[in-house]
């Protein structure tokens, strides 16, 4: 018996095929941002094929040549090396969709190599820095929390402003973090400080229909832009000139718990990694900042 063959062409347009690919994303629980970042870096490269190339209009026209000189194009923007991994990453995943249900017979990204990562330093916070900003914030229970949310717990801003009022359990002491649709991701556990600075902020948070935890000044849920800018005015009145974004507090956090023992596996589930790879910068910044703190205080 003759095993069937994938086609080797398909009536989809690039643009209905990404339509398809969103789709399956949504499938399988992706969360909303991943199918975001998926389709906006996806659509550009079609919109780029456009540009460039009339004749092409289905996935199976696209060949390597194709990926390997939009890839060249984002370098001549001058897009960094991490930027044009990401978009190649979201193209493979893109073409993978198609080659699975035999819409493509191979997927143009095989043998596209990676683009160079550039090692760039994380940015985090000295003691000094972030007792700064909650000083700052003390006298505002829902800026206060905000903050120590971030810095005991180390969440995302996306997931700081999915919580809900049922996910903070401050009898049990935990944190539930969710993810993609609504769904508990994991559990954190919540230190003094972060229970006393979110108890406070309850006793005073408007009664609304809504059960996000934190809310903005008109009683809506807090956007990430909206948490984005806090951090940033808070910084800058702290006199803190380095950049620093939410994603700073998340790395403070890491830092912190990595340079005090915390295992690269507990490390990994407390920020929700799927790749203990990516936990491990923090293992070896905690060494790093750990020899640097014996040889200041050698005697």
């Amino acid at each position: 018996m003759n095993t069937p063959t994938a086609p080797t062409t398909t009536t989809l347009t690039l643009e209905a095929a990404l339509q398809g690919f969103v789709r399956a994303l949504a499938g399988k629980n992706r969360s909303p941002a991943t199918i975001r970042a998926y389709q906006t870096d996806v659509g550009q490269f079609i919109t780029w094929i456009h540009q460039t190339n009339v004749v092409i209009k289905r996935p199976d026209q696209i060949e390597r040549v194709d990926l390997t000189e939009y890839l060249a194009h984002l370098g001549s923007r001058q897009l960094s090396g991490v930027s044009r991994a990401r978009k190649l990453a979201a193209l493979r995943e893109y073409f993978r969709f198609l080659e699975d249900h035999a819409l493509i017979a191979k997927s143009p990204v095989t043998g596209v190599e990676t683009p160079h990562k550039e090692r760039t330093g994380r940015t985090y916070l000295r003691p000094d820095e972030y007792t700064k900003l909650l000083s700052l914030a003390g006298g505002k229970p829902r800026d206060y929390a905000i903050f120590q949310v971030f810095l005991q717990t180390g969440v995302r801003v996306s997931e700081l402003c999915a919580l809900r009022l049922d996910d903070v359990d401050l009898e049990g002491h935990v944190l539930q973090v969710r993810e993609g649709k609504g769904m508990v991701a994991r559990s954190i556990a919540l230190e003094k400080k972060a229970i006393q600075a979110l108890r406070s902020y309850q006793a005073v948070r408007p009664d609304v229909l809504s059960d996000r935890l934190f809310l903005n000044r008109d009683g809506d849920p807090i956007s990430e832009r909206g948490v984005r800018k806090l951090v940033t005015r808070y910084c800058r009145k702290a006199g803190i000139t380095k950049k620093v974004s939410c994603h700073s507090l998340r790395h403070t956090f890491a830092t912190y718990k990595a340079e005090r023992g915390v295992s690269p596996f507990q490390l990994q589930e407390l920020l929700g990694h799927a790749n203990l790879n990516t936990t491990q910068i923090y293992v070896h910044m905690g060494r790093q900042n750990a020899r640097k703190v014996m040889e200041q205080t050698s005697l």
